[in-house]
């Protein structure tokens, strides 16, 4: 069990890592559109829209990474203040309860969605946008979003039930010892 949620755990690292990437592709991106937008008085739509592409795959892609660094929005105030225990049910109980389903339903609520816009070979809908097949990938990262949340959900899952079952213990997170509330 360990050795499954250690690697799905590093897939969530190195998706991540490769993600952040991007962030650095789109600042570069975006002062080449403004150089040649003020500097030569060119405009590219494609390339306009290409940051927003790379901004919602940081987003999406990132989610998972997010999690697995418990990055994540979290009401902090009674949480940190459990035991690794009682963290592990509230973990696994979240997990189990709100992200499986959600992810589960975005999954089936993207695939006709992501299916038809591959179907029509879908571009973009601005004149001297992204040609096909930019939209359709963006389309499918919706799903590849929600299964790299059930990935990592299912690592922080194994982890919560080492946990409970005495056989591993997660770490305590730098937050739970501070008495700072963010």
């Amino acid at each position: 069990m360990e050795q499954l949620r250690q690697t799905l755990e590093k897939l969530s690292d190195y998706t991540g890592i490769a993600i952040s990437w991007l962030t650095l592709a789109m600042v570069l991106v975006t002062f080449v559109v403004v150089v040649l937008r003020y500097a030569f008085d060119l405009g590219w739509i494609a390339m306009q829209e290409s940051v927003t592409w790379m901004h919602a795959a940081v987003f999406m892609l990132g989610a998972s990474y997010t999690l697995r660094c418990d990055e994540h929005v979290r009401v902090d105030i009674f949480y940190r203040k459990l035991s690794n225990r009682n963290r592990a049910i509230v973990d696994l109980t979240g997990t189990v309860v709100f992200l499986l389903p959600m992810a589960g339903f975005l999954v089936l609520a993207s695939w006709d969605y992501v299916t038809t816009s591959w179907t029509i070979r879908e571009a973009s809908r601005e004149a001297g946008g992204l040609p096909f097949p930019f939209v359709p990938i963006l389309k499918s990262l919706i799903p590849a979003t929600a299964i790299m949340l059930v990935l990592q959900g299912v690592a922080d899952s194994l982890g919560a039930i080492l946990t409970l079952t005495g056989r591993g213990v997660v770490a305590d997170d730098d937050h739970s010892s501070s008495g700072d509330v963010i």
